[in-house]
């Protein structure tokens, strides 16, 4: 009769001596949102050769798994490693060693930061970028009369925070033959009195940076390192960087191999024909850190440059409609192209007019193709009647370009075309997925002003109350995923990343809030605590 006892115990014994599984890390005492299929919690996982191996409660962690290497979160948030969707990460890099410009006031504050910044003489070019007309008081284009002043014999370039508008002083102009006879296609020099007051808009700023000294490979390499350190210190373990040459590629993947550039980059391809020439012949690239498959496609300018190609013209300028910056002959060769290879066609659309003709142009080379994920990079303005094409291409939008064009964006379009802009849940509701990023360094990079973007559809500073257009704000779990598991769905990569769940890579931010319960207002004051990138503390 003992027998029976005897055995469970035995049994008990036996069992409590197996060994655990090693880790190379545990977490435990979190609060983590997994943002796996159904959206579930969880406080604890183990990771082992830079993924993760299980998820779930503490006690089932512990008791199963072993390590050295034990993290105690004290109960913090903690979720995916963020994606920025669309970012230009490498000009990011090269911005920071150039004059910044982002948020200045007026005219007089461009020039004095310039100033500042000649102030030991350290450049022969000066080039800088961030400065904002629609943030003045004088609405207007600045000119180059003072710029000419101050500096008239060292070329300057100062472009806008779009990228799609440049300022440039005499020096700049004459090194880039440009006068008042100069004509170019895809863009404007805009002309006083007979001769350009220093304003170009979209290819017219081609000329000035054909002339612009060409970074060397050590200033590409700080800027890569001084752009990855930014990011991480924000949550980032993935960029999307939407525009490469295969030089910066190479750089990037040699960086990576010698493990000094840990980032994740999926790498846009700039379009250009060289770079379809090469990447459409050599194919592909595909490792754990880099990812080219893509081209990055430009259609038409920018809504703040008036730029953007339009249906009607512009309200706030008669007779203007914006302009094409590549040509619809040649879009429509690229998408053929692009369409009979392995490679996504990504293409940056503001205006209703170039939104309709690229997402007619998809549809005509996809045909019966499907889940190729062909995206339109920031869908800013879109008839009502071309929203359908979205059923089966994938938005990749901006939510911080909403609330910093709210305030001129509607004199541009109008009242009722205005509600056609910047229609995020429209979007998502059509599509069942957006791709969301920052546009960094036309945004900032700090994706905590995404998530607070989406949700409240406020700038930092309230305005407007209730929320610009409020409609077609995002939930916090439509935003998370926009910014985690969509993202990386956008990248063809949501099986190795984008969710905390077992067999994906490591990637995993520890924040100081709960961003998913806290007061929409104290989003943008969520910390960053540390950046873990396949399982390594990174920040």
């Amino acid at each position: 009769m003992y027998k029976p006892l005897i055995y469970v115990a035995v049994v008990f014994f036996l069992t409590g001596c197996q060994e655990k599984t090693v880790a190379d890390l545990i977490v435990t005492n979190a609060n983590i949102i997994t943002v796996d299929e159904s959206f579930s919690s969880a406080d604890a996982f183990a990771v082992a050769d830079g993924k993760f191996l299980a998820v779930g409660s503490e006690k089932d962690i512990l008791s199963e798994y072993q390590t050295k290497n034990r993290v105690d979160a004290g109960g913090k948030t903690i979720v995916p490693g963020l994606i920025d969707g669309h970012c230009h990460f490498y000009n990011l890099g090269i911005f920071m060693q150039k004059v910044d410009l982002v948020g200045t006031k007026s005219y007089k504050e461009v020039l004095d930061r310039v100033v500042e910044f000649q102030k030991d003489g350290k450049s022969d070019f000066i080039i800088g970028r961030g400065w904002d007309q629609n943030d003045w008081d004088n609405k207007e284009y600045p000119t180059r009369k003072e710029l000419d002043r101050l500096f008239p014999e060292t070329p300057v370039a100062l472009t806008r925070i779009d990228g799609h508008a440049m300022l440039a002083n005499k020096a700049a102009l004459d090194l880039a033959g440009i006068n008042g006879e100069t004509k170019i296609e895809g863009g404007e020099i805009l002309i006083q009195g007979g001769k350009p007051t220093g304003v170009l808009v979209d290819n017219a700023m081609n000329l000035v940076e054909a002339v612009i000294p060409t970074p060397d490979r050590d200033t590409n390499i700080k800027s890569l390192m001084d752009a990855q350190q930014k990011c991480f210190s924000l949550g980032l373990t993935t960029v999307s960087d939407a525009g490469l040459g295969q030089e910066v590629i190479e750089l990037i993947d040699s960086l990576q191999k010698a493990q000094s550039l840990k980032m994740r980059v999926y790498a846009m391809v700039s379009a250009t024909k060289e770079n379809l020439d090469h990447y459409l012949s050599a194919g592909t690239i595909k490792t754990d850190r880099l990812n080219v498959s893509s081209f990055k496609v430009y259609a038409d300018g920018a809504l703040g440059s008036r730029g953007a190609v339009l249906k009607e013209s512009y309200s706030d300028r008669e007779n203007h409609f914006g302009a094409m910056v590549t040509p619809l002959e040649t879009l429509g060769q690229i998408a053929s192209r692009l369409s009979k290879s392995d490679f996504q066609m990504n293409t940056h659309a503001i205006g209703d007019s170039a939104n309709a003709f690229v997402l007619k142009t998809y549809a005509q080379n996809l045909k019966s193709q499907t889940n190729r994920r062909w995206r339109i990079e920031h869908a800013q303005v879109v008839s009502p009647d071309d929203f359908l094409y979205f059923t089966e291409i994938l938005p990749s939008i901006q939510p911080t370009h909403a609330t910093s064009d709210m305030y001129w964006a509607e004199d541009r379009l109008g009242a009722e075309r205005i509600k056609g802009a910047y229609a995020f849940k429209e979007l998502l509701d059509i599509n069942g997925r957006v791709v969301l990023g920052t546009d960094f360094p036309v945004e900032k990079v700090d994706p905590m002003l995404t998530f607070y973007a989406a949700v409240a559809r406020q700038d930092l500073n309230g305005y407007p109350e209730g929320g610009f257009q409020i409609e077609n704000g995002l939930s916090r779990e439509e935003t998370l995923k926009g910014m985690t598991i969509w993202a990386a769905y956008g990248n063809f990569e949501e099986k190795e990343k984008g969710s905390i769940e077992p067999g994906k890579f490591a990637d995993f931010v520890i924040l100081d809030k709960n961003i998913m319960e806290i007061d929409i207002d104290d989003v943008p004051e969520t910390k960053v605590l540390d950046t873990y990138l396949g399982g390594e503390k990174v920040y």
